[in-house]
């Protein structure tokens, strides 16, 4: 039974990743088969953040009332 993949376990796989291929013990072969798998835990976490960054919206004070702001939006007008 495949477990369902979450952020905090993709990290720990990819970590795990770059720890086998820093070792230099992997042939070419795995090597190459351990990175593929990285660039894919890799974009999973990208999409991870992208959706929990849409999630987010910002209480900003404005004119007196309270509202909520999209992250977007409140991380615009910062500039």
């Amino acid at each position: 039974m495949e477990e369902k993949l979450d952020f905090d376990h993709a990290v720990q796989k990819l970590e795990a990743i770059v720890h086998e291929l820093e070792s230099g013990n992997l042939s070419l072969e795995k090597a190459l088969t351990a990175f593929e798998e990285g660039i894919g835990l890799i974009n999973f976490c990208n999409q991870q953040i992208e959706s929990a960054e849409k999630k987010i919206e910002v209480l900003t004070e404005s004119g007196g009332k309270k509202k909520l702001v999209p992250y977007e939006e409140q991380n615009q007008n910062i500039f």
